[in-house]
């Protein structure tokens, strides 16, 4: 691989020992690309002072404003033994207090004259109901000869704002950049020079030069523009090649036999599909056609029936003499797909058995928690091929688990399996099998081509018929004590008329997860700061106040497996009426009959799982209810973001609300192998134009050259994008 050697060399050299360890451990800058690749966040202009007025919003944050010093004075406590030096100072738009203590008076008070203007930086802080910066850092604008160097430099461009740290300033931060921008035309351009000039974008160097060092707000655009392009490319193009290396694979094309299991289960099925189940069932059936490995995501809906669909691609690959196997991520979540599946199949899911049909198959459920004996059958059965469907947790990734001949890999709630995990299913076949990826958590287009974009997409976005909508609600227990009260009149409500309830609540309580070590909180933190409620906490005030004479059962991870399976074969029999849960209940669990659902602390939870939480009622003909109970104050963005599940049903919908609330970081660092996200100018949402365009480039320049021996500079971007982890998440997908 080729090398930039300049560029790859440590920030020792060039900054010293100190600021490069700071840059290294800080903000994980280590070399000069590293810090070339460190972009402003934002630029202050040329003559006009940064506002002060809105520093209230950013109570603790690190700051840097540009302003004029109105007045200095020097105080004294402790009978003259201490000193204190406040200085205010202004911005047109408001007026703020800097304070400096002890020996750290007398240069301040020398430099920051009144009249003076200097840019600061600091953590915004409050005292006496006042905001300050305490000990601000400060660069001074002109204010005596020595300084005119960097007031001219300060003074006559675009200041560069760069993310900071306690450590190093801003301004700090722009004398390393300085120190290194030369050798920033020793940069190999990863883009091919067609794709550039068609596209119009400045060459790499000269976008480097301009988002450091603009002139103007046009050279900033320019800039954006074209950093824009290399970090959606380089992304895609891995993924190009991902697609590519697996369109070489060989795979048994695997195709339902005619009258066989498949037509079987169809046409003893007591409702029609929808046309979304039926149009990306045809996808995935002419995939698995195929002689080179499928890999499809299929995300859909709450309730859309992504079971169904994969249920209908597994008996697809038993009827043509494979097998196909599940891997859920809880034994909760595998346990129930079992008892559904086989509920679904009926005499279909006992081949071989007494009154079994003859077209059917064994349907087997693997756990760590089975007795020996059935776990040796179970083995047994998928050894000989006797089972044509097995559905398991990651129990089904160990050494001793051997498949007659393993055609399809499904697997739930993609995001809960380590890359290791699914590698290890997926080598369990003589050649590789087909790959089905479910996700119930809906994901913008963009995010799905950036994230999943080594897999083709199915989405099912329609709901099947007869499926009750679901009113949601917010709870304000806080401000409105009744409405709490209210809201466990209507539990017992659908409980009286024959229904089931849920209650969620954030943490076990069971001392292991309980919070260590709070401080005592100020009144109004208070919402925020005390531990989340607790299920054990819930279940018993309900069963002693509320909820008295109900029959209400707790339900969390840390349950034997034996008696959380126990509670939910209960529940879904209708015996227990109202489950106290943790958010195993997240995904997958169906009980038509239960119809309400409380959130508690719901604003502890993220948007689109507050949305897979409440996708669990309203699964039957009765319509469900959702209440989420919060006690943060109705202006808070907690409250903003509860409003929003609220009001709406839409979980693609919803899913863009959360990822604009979260930095797309969390989304790319969860599914980059919890790799830092590569992404610091490329909005996933908000750049969906170039990451599409980016994806069409991407798959015509590795069509032409997979191996990418005519553009180097695109291999040293890629090297320097997958280091050995992110290779490896990108290699076993």
């Amino acid at each position: 691989m080729e090398h930039v050697p300049a560029l790859d060399e440590d920030l020792k050299k060039t900054l010293g020992p100190a600021t490069a360890k700071v840059l290294a451990e800080q903000l994980g800058l280590h070399t000069a690309l590293d810090l070339l690749h460190h972009y402003p966040r934002r630029y202050a202009e040329r003559g006009e002072l940064t506002s002060l007025a809105d520093l209230a919003d950013q109570l603790d944050e690190h700051v840097t404003v540009v302003a004029q010093v109105a007045d200095a004075r020097i105080l004294t406590f402790n009978g003259g033994r201490g000193k204190r030096l406040e200085v205010t100072i202004t911005d047109g738009s408001g007026r703020l207090q800097l304070v400096f203590f002890g020996a750290g008076v007398h240069k301040p008070h020398k430099e920051l004259l009144p009249g003076s203007r200097a840019m600061f930086a600091g953590k915004v802080s409050r005292f006496n109901h006042k905001l300050q910066l305490a000990h601000p850092a400060y660069e001074p604008l002109g204010a005596d000869a020595s300084d005119r160097d960097a007031a001219t430099a300060f003074a006559n461009q675009l200041i560069p704002i760069y993310p900071a740290c306690a450590k190093l300033e801003s301004w700090k931060i722009a004398k390393c950049v300085d120190a290194v921008l030369p050798r920033a035309r020793e940069a190999l351009d990863p883009l091919p020079p067609a794709l550039r000039d068609g596209r119009g974008l400045v060459p790499l160097t000269e976008a480097l030069l301009k988002i450091h060092r603009p002139a103007t707000k046009a050279d900033i655009e320019d800039a954006r523009r074209r950093l824009k392009w290399d970090e959606a490319f380089v992304l895609q193009v891995a993924l190009a090649r991902r697609r590519h290396a697996d369109s070489q694979l060989p795979a048994v094309a695997r195709r339902p036999a005619p009258g066989g299991l498949l037509d079987a289960f169809d046409a003893k099925l007591p409702f029609t599909l929808t046309e979304g189940q039926r149009s990306v069932s045809k996808e995935i059936f002419d995939d698995l056609a195929t002689s080179h490995p499928m890999h499809r995501l299929l995300q859909g809906e709450v309730g859309s029936g992504k079971t169904m669909v994969a249920l209908r691609a597994m008996l697809a690959v038993v009827d043509s003499g494979g097998q196909a196997a599940m891997l859920a991520p809880t034994e909760v979540l595998a346990q129930q797909h079992h008892r559904s599946i086989t509920e679904m199949m009926g005499e279909l899911a006992e081949g071989g058995m007494l009154g079994g049909s003859d077209l059917g198959t064994k349907v087997v459920l693997l756990t760590g928690s089975m007795g020996t004996a059935a776990r040796r059958q179970a083995l047994l059965d998928l050894v000989t091929g006797e089972a044509g469907i097995v559905i398991g947790t990651h129990a089904l990734i160990e050494d001793k688990v051997q498949f007659h001949d393993l055609g399809l890999v499904v697997v739930d709630e993609q995001h809960r399996f380590g890359v290791e995990q699914r590698d290890a299913l997926r080598s369990k076949g003589k050649q590789p099998p087909h790959l089905l990826v479910m996700t119930a958590t809906p994901i913008p287009r963009t995010v799905a081509m950036t994230v999943f974009g080594d897999l083709e997409t199915s989405v099912l976005d329609q709901l099947p018929a007869g499926r009750s909508p679901i009113a949601t609600h917010v709870v304000p227990a806080k401000d409105k004590p009744h409405f709490l009260t209210r809201a466990w009149e209507r539990v017992r409500e659908e409980v009286e008329n024959g229904h089931q309830a849920y209650v969620v609540c954030p943490r076990i309580g069971d001392g292991e997860d309980d919070p260590k070590g709070k401080k005592k909180a100020s009144a109004e933190d208070e919402a925020e700061k005390r531990p989340p409620l607790a299920v054990l906490e819930i279940a018993e005030q309900l069963t002693r106040g509320p909820l008295a004479g109900l029959s209400v059962e707790v339900l969390h991870g840390r349950m034997d497996p034996a008696d959380k399976d126990d509670v939910m074969r209960r529940f879904a029999a209708g015996e227990v009426k109202v489950l106290v849960a943790t958010t195993v209940i997240e995904v997958g669990v169906n009980v038509p009959n239960s119809t309400v659902m409380v959130i508690m602390d719901a604003d502890r939870f993220g948007v689109s799982q507050l949305h897979q939480l409440r996708g669990r009622v309203g699964r039957g003909t009765a319509p469900g209810l959702c209440l989420l109970v919060s006690e943060m104050h109705e202006a808070s963005p907690a409250r903003a973001r509860l409003a929003a599940v609220a009001a709406t049903l839409d979980g693609f919908e919803l899913s863009r609300i959360d990822l604009e609330q979260r930095r797309e970081g969390d989304v790319l660092g969860q599914a980059q192998s919890g790799v830092r996200s590569s992404l610091r100018m490329l909005a996933v949402i908000e750049d969906e134009e170039v990451i599409a365009q980016a994806r069409e480039e991407a798959t015509r320049v590795v069509s032409a050259d997979p191996e990418l021996e005519h553009l180097p500079g695109l291999r040293t971007a890629l090297d320097a994008l997958l280091d050995t982890e992110r290779e490896q998440y990108l290699e076993k997908g």
